[in-house]
């Protein structure tokens, strides 16, 4: 499983760098749970969760500030 596709991080506009984050994010969660069928067992309780959905947008927050650094912040 490439959890960096392309082995870069780089994006050329804060969208696609922010497109790139909540994938990476769903990867990792993918990563760490491969079993398709217990994701899916799991996803009702934390998709009504708003603790749970907290979690997973600081995750992506975290995610979007390690891509926006790798791309200087999109300023050169």
């Amino acid at each position: 499983m490439a959890l960096v596709p392309d082995n870069t991080l780089i994006t050329d506009t804060p969208e696609q760098g922010r497109e790139l984050a909540i994938m990476l994010a769903r990867k990792t969660v993918g990563a760490m749970q491969p079993d398709t069928s217990v994701r899916q067992l799991l996803r009702p309780g934390y998709a009504t969760n708003p603790d749970s959905l907290t979690a997973a947008a600081h995750v992506v927050a975290v995610e979007f500030a390690t891509v926006a650094a790798a791309n200087n912040y999109w300023r050169n």
